[in-house]
């Protein structure tokens, strides 16, 4: 058939999205000898990837899951900093890899035996969770207040610079035969007469797959709906607050103890707990906020003003320190708290990575080669099926779809044929 995208050439597979997830598939799959085309409606690592911390973390992952996947990662991040840095050279900025460390911290009895158990379990399942008191945490953190009881300090916490990270990626990724299309907006999906999924329909013309991998965090509902398909991805904004320059006073990623609670809320309404770290560049990062508010990014000081509060609780010194800036993003939220890696139950053809909420810079190495693995028949690193896309948590909130509510869809033969539209929660 003819496309116009990739100048009319098939691929074996068509990755949406060049956030650090559709990177990090592009780069496992194109290192594995796959045709791969990366297509973005906007620029790389334009999005998601560009409005986070670029954090690397386990201390904010209970055993499970996604702590199984993070453990993976971390260690795949630390080996994947050096690879890039040899592959791509000096001219090539520096994806920052610093393994800075996590502490959290409590100012109270229960928030400090709560914290206890949860760093138990932690442990349990291979994590560094070292308990400190509040005269330990002050010496990690001389600038702490002085009503830190104590807390955990987490040594493999890590971060990378999100868009530097994204965009090495892509680089590798290219180096390897991959093609990336930047603004190319898919619309629709092209069915083969047996009604599998052979490719996509875009703003540039057809092009032809043999496998489709949605990677377009929180718009990934959209574009599955698109395509035929359904995924319960909804957006959850955040902000983050960043100070003018200045001597570096905070040394490790400092978060109070109900970040963990925060991160797995499935409550839409505005939650904020006290996030803390310096780059390189001197700003101090402040975060974090959540709330589901759709796509909506008008800003609003309320939100800033409850981040601003907590953080100065656990730095008393940042209230002498000027904002210069804040910036809001939307992370890909799924209501059970774990990203969606793998085939779509309904629609052959299309693989999802996506739904990591604040976490897909730490989980984008181990996404990438589980897809990977899963598309090419290897040995996966982790168990897939926690991740799987018909999981018993998603199969629950899967609608019914009347044939009124199907989707007109492409026919590779040309002709137009019904699919079935998921209805987006």
């Amino acid at each position: 058939m003819s496309t116009g995208v990739s100048g009319g050439a098939a691929a074996d597979v068509v990755v949406v999205g060049a956030g650090i997830v559709g990177a990090a598939c592009a780069r496992a799959l194109a290192r594995a000898g796959t045709r791969v085309t990366v297509l973005d409606r906007g620029a790389a690592a334009s999005a998601t990837s560009a409005h986070g911390e670029g954090n690397l973390l386990v201390s904010d992952k209970g055993p499970g899951p996604e702590l199984d996947l993070a453990l993976v990662s971390l260690r795949r991040w630390t080996v994947l900093a050096g690879e890039l840095a040899d592959e791509l050279g000096p001219r090539f900025p520096s994806v920052e890899h610093e393994p800075k460390g996590g502490l959290v911290v409590v100012a109270s009895e229960p928030g400090l035996a709560g914290l206890r158990e949860l760093a138990a379990g932690q442990r349990a399942a291979g994590v560094e969770a070292v308990e400190v008191t509040g005269e330990q945490a002050r010496e990690l953190e001389p600038d702490l207040a002085p009503g830190v009881l104590g807390g955990v300090h987490y040594p493999q916490d890590a971060q990378v610079q999100p868009v530097v990270a994204t965009e090495a990626l892509l680089a590798s990724a290219r180096r390897a035969g991959a093609v990336v299309r930047t603004g190319v907006e898919v619309t629709g999906g092209l069915r083969g007469a047996d009604g599998r999924l052979v490719g996509v329909t875009t703003s540039a013309g057809d092009l032809a797959a043999g496998a489709v991998v949605v990677a377009a965090g929180p718009w990934s509902g959209e574009v599955a709906r698109r395509l035929g398909a359904w995924v319960p991805v909804r957006p959850r904004r955040g902000t983050v607050l960043v100070t003018t320059p200045m001597s570096q006073r905070v040394h490790h990623k400092v978060y109070d103890g109900d970040y963990f609670a925060a991160t797995q809320s499935a409550g839409a309404e505005l939650q904020t707990s006290a996030v803390v770290e310096s780059t390189r560049g001197g700003t101090v990062l402040i975060g974090s906020s959540r709330e589901q508010v759709g796509f909506d990014d008008r800003p609003r000081a309320e939100v800033l003003a409850h981040m601003a509060r907590r953080a100065v609780a656990v730095f008393p010194f940042l209230a002498q320190t000027n904002v210069m800036r804040s910036y809001l993003g939307f992370r890909p939220y799924m209501p059970d708290h774990l990203p969606v890696i793998g085939a779509d139950p309904e629609l052959p053809g299309l693989w999802f990575a996506t739904g990591h909420e604040g976490a897909g810079v730490g989980l984008a190495p181990a996404t990438g080669d589980l897809v990977a693995a899963a598309l090419l028949g290897a040995d996966p690193a982790v168990d897939p099926r926690p991740y799987a896309a018909d999981r018993p948590t998603l199969s629950a909130l899967r609608p019914d779809v009347s044939d009124a509510q199907a989707a007109q869809v492409t026919c590779a033969s040309g002709t137009t044929e019904k699919a079935h539209e998921g209805v987006r929660p």
